[in-house]
């Protein structure tokens, strides 16, 4: 169970993770948004990222084999990653109709979950 609970939360933090760091990319669309500034930009974008933290630092603490969970460091950090390129793909194949996904990035896609495999094997 608490590999699921670390694998939820790892997502839930991805989301905000993402909209922190290119959310403002489409946001920019918004007048009112667009008007912000970049300091004020990157206050919008540390606010979304202190609720990615609520969420990561849990994640890899109930999932840290040395806190009783089920991974390795290196597995969560493989783990987040794949997480980390799934949510970024959804969101940029949703919000940014003009930003294409090809073969190339599925290819290295590939190659991030061959890590995970090569990364879990014994």
């Amino acid at each position: 169970m608490k590999a699921v609970y670390t694998i939820v939360l790892l997502i839930i933090s991805n989301i905000f993770m993402t909209f922190a760091w290119y959310g403002h990319l489409k946001l920019k669309d918004f007048s009112w948004f667009n008007n912000l500034g970049l300091p004020l930009i990157i206050l919008f974008s540390w606010g979304l990222a202190f609720f990615e933290y609520c969420f990561q630092v849990p994640a890899n603490k109930i999932g840290f084999i040395e806190n009783g969970g089920p991974f390795s460091i290196w597995q969560l950090k493989v783990i987040q990653e794949v997480i980390t390129l799934t949510v970024f793909s959804i969101f940029s194949i949703l919000l940014f109709k003009n930003q294409h996904f090809t073969y190339n990035h599925l290819i290295g896609f590939v190659f991030l979950v061959l890590a995970v495999y090569f990364i879990f094997k014994s």
